[in-house]
């Protein structure tokens, strides 16, 4: 059993390490994570969307999708940087 969680550990840690330095396409858009979103957001990550893991640009689309099950400090973040991000695609 800690064999099997210490893996799942460094799988989501890795994926969102990966998502903290790429953008991840998503259905609606492409979205980098910030190193807040990846610290505020791994428990949220594992909880509702461990399914998704390691696949980025899924984690990231199940998030957005479980919005209302996040906590509060996760939804926080991500809706910040979505806006950002979107802030960006718009000034493009």
């Amino acid at each position: 059993m800690t064999t099997f969680f210490t893996n799942t550990v460094r799988k989501v840690s890795l994926a969102l390490a990966v998502a903290a330095s790429f953008s991840a396409v998503t259905s609606t858009s492409g979205f980098a994570f910030s190193a807040e979103a990846q610290s505020m957001c791994t428990g949220d990550a594992f909880r509702l969307c461990s399914s998704e893991i390691p696949n980025i640009p899924k984690i990231t689309a199940c998030m957005i999708k479980q919005r209302a099950n996040l906590s509060s400090g996760c939804r926080t973040v991500l809706d910040r940087d979505l806006a950002a991000q979107s802030g960006k695609v718009a000034s493009k």
